[in-house]
């Protein structure tokens, strides 16, 4: 059974009744995760209704979402009064939030925290340390969560990410589990995807400080004929070694694109995104290890299932 709570800026709190229909959806970053969800309503809580900004899931008492409230709607009928609500993983508060145009003589991990991700009440788990970075530049209308990621990710290698209790986590520790799907998971449906549009055969990339441009080539989707070149511009006078990892980055990032499984199967919950399933399946003839991209967990008329994106 799903169940959750709303809490105030206040800190005042309006626990609400088990929904009667839901989806969660999990990701790795972008877009963020997402609930929405629907249940009956008694009424007389309506002044704590409108208070409301955070919104928090749980199954069977285990977190399953922490996030913005971004919308409900009250709806009454002759079946009687319900409330049906919408919210997002705290990442919004990064997506929603331009950043003010900065040039940094050198930038710290620290510092993107302290100035672009603590203003907004976010709590940072577990951190990295990578040294720091000389130039770095923030672009003025650049969402907060771009600046965080750029930096994390071009300079550190590391892709930004929060869990289910709202933590913001920039390290490369693996806390994903590793699962089994084989013939006995009793797997509903399946479909696989080879998406070539998009995937990229060659970066260009130029800084402003005028540095060669530095080239990187996708050689085996070259040799399938592959033609789709993209030209990126760095932010400020990024150093050589910036300016190859944004390039083979924006390179692999295409490349994880193409290739996607789609399973579904019974239940509420069976995996999070960064979990590593090793597939065993005669039919239709898959295998091998493949990490969960995204996951969807469905309440409705046809009952309870979770779809889990692979890549």
């Amino acid at each position: 059974m799903m169940t959750g709570y709303l809490l105030t800026a206040g800190g005042g709190r309006l626990d609400l009744p088990p929904f009667t229909a839901w989806r969660l959806k999990r990701t790795q970053g972008v877009p963020c995760d997402s609930f929405e969800g629907r249940c009956l309503w008694e009424g007389g809580m309506e002044p704590l209704l409108e208070e409301a900004c955070r919104l928090i899931i749980e199954e069977k008492g285990a977190r399953r979402f922490t996030g913005v409230l971004d919308e409900y709607e009250l709806e009454w009928n002759g079946a009687g009064s319900g409330l049906s609500l919408s919210g997002r993983g705290l990442a919004a508060l990064l997506l929603d939030n331009e950043a003010e145009g900065k040039d940094y003589q050198v930038a710290t991990l620290a510092d993107i925290l302290r100035e672009h991700v603590e203003p907004y009440g976010i709590r940072a788990g577990g951190m990295k340390y990578f040294p720091p970075v000389p130039g770095f530049s923030v672009e003025t209308g650049s969402s907060e969560w771009q600046v965080l990621y750029d930096f994390a990710r071009y300079h550190g290698g590391i892709q930004p990410r929060f869990d289910v209790w709202g933590n913001l986590f920039v390290d490369d520790v693996e806390r994903g589990q590793k699962v089994v799907i084989d013939d006995r998971t009793g797997i509903t449906g399946l479909a696989w995807r080879d998406r070539r549009y998009g995937v990229c055969s060659e970066i260009l990339v130029r800084d402003r400080g005028k540095l060669r441009p530095q080239r990187v080539v996708n050689e085996g989707f070259v040799r399938q004929g592959g033609r789709c070149r993209r030209v990126v511009t760095m932010p400020g006078k990024s150093a050589y070694q910036a300016m190859r990892y944004s390039g083979q980055f924006q390179l692999d990032r295409s490349a994880e694109e193409r290739f996607r499984l789609e399973a579904e199967l019974p239940g509420s919950w069976f995996c999070e995104p960064g979990d590593r399933v090793e597939l065993a399946l005669t039919r239709p003839g898959l295998a091998g290890t493949w990490t969960v991209r995204e996951t969807e967990a469905v309440l409705d008329g046809k009952g309870t299932r979770v779809k889990l994106v692979l890549g």
